[in-house]
């Protein structure tokens, strides 16, 4: 099938069947995907956490919106940013890029001292703005790998972040997460949207062309 086929396919699952897991081969697949979205500079400021142990899946439901989804699915995954850039975290980041590109370390320091300077005249707030919305990108494309796997996925930011946050210690981290995806396979008989049409607004009406 091609993307647009797959997409088409897709809805966000309103309810999971919970004995149909998704096989480690498979998450993985999904997890690339969303390991080798573009982000800003390169900087990859997120994490991706993957929760399948059921009783943690239980305790965080307390924050969630919708809980029979979180605890039925077979997997969530947690896209959580960076709380804030520090020199370290970019040095860090770049160091890296130069030893896997076998350059010499310190290659892009005229880069990154911009960034550096960029970053430092911002607020922890303004950073975790920037941050968090990396996360989308990553989001969308690990949703459209899920698809292509017809394995379903539903987005969600109907949850606590303060539950979440403090169940997988992400402040230790450095971390906040942003947006969770649940991933797994509909219950077909309880998920009310898998037999109803995909519905968006008309392509003359969505694109703007100038």
């Amino acid at each position: 099938m091609s993307l647009l086929e797959d997409l088409n396919w897709r809805h966000a699952a309103k309810a999971y069947d919970p004995n149909i897991k998704v096989s480690p081969e498979d998450l993985n697949k999904i997890l690339e995907a969303a390991r080798l979205a573009p982000t800003s500079s390169g900087l990859q400021p997120f994490r991706v956490i993957v929760v399948e142990n059921q009783d943690l899946k239980e305790k965080m439901v307390a924050g969630a919106l919708n809980p029979e989804v979180m605890r039925d699915c077979s997997h969530v995954l947690v896209f959580a940013a960076w709380d804030r850039y520090s020199a370290e975290k970019i040095d860090q980041v770049y160091d890296h890029h130069t030893t896997v590109r076998d350059l010499p370390q310190g290659r892009f320091s005229s880069y990154t001292d911009q960034l550096k300077n960029i970053y430092g005249a911002q607020t922890p707030d303004e950073h975790f703005a920037h941050t968090a919305r990396q996360t989308y990108i990553a989001l969308g494309l690990a949703m459209a790998q899920a698809a292509e796997l017809k394995i379903d996925s539903t987005p969600a930011e109907g949850f606590s972040n303060e539950v979440v946050d403090g169940i997988l210690a992400l402040k230790e981290l450095g971390l906040k997460s942003v947006t969770l995806l649940y991933l797994g396979y509909r219950d077909e008989k309880t998920d009310w949207l898998a037999t109803m049409k995909k519905v968006r607004i008309p392509m003359e009406e969505f694109i703007v062309m100038k």
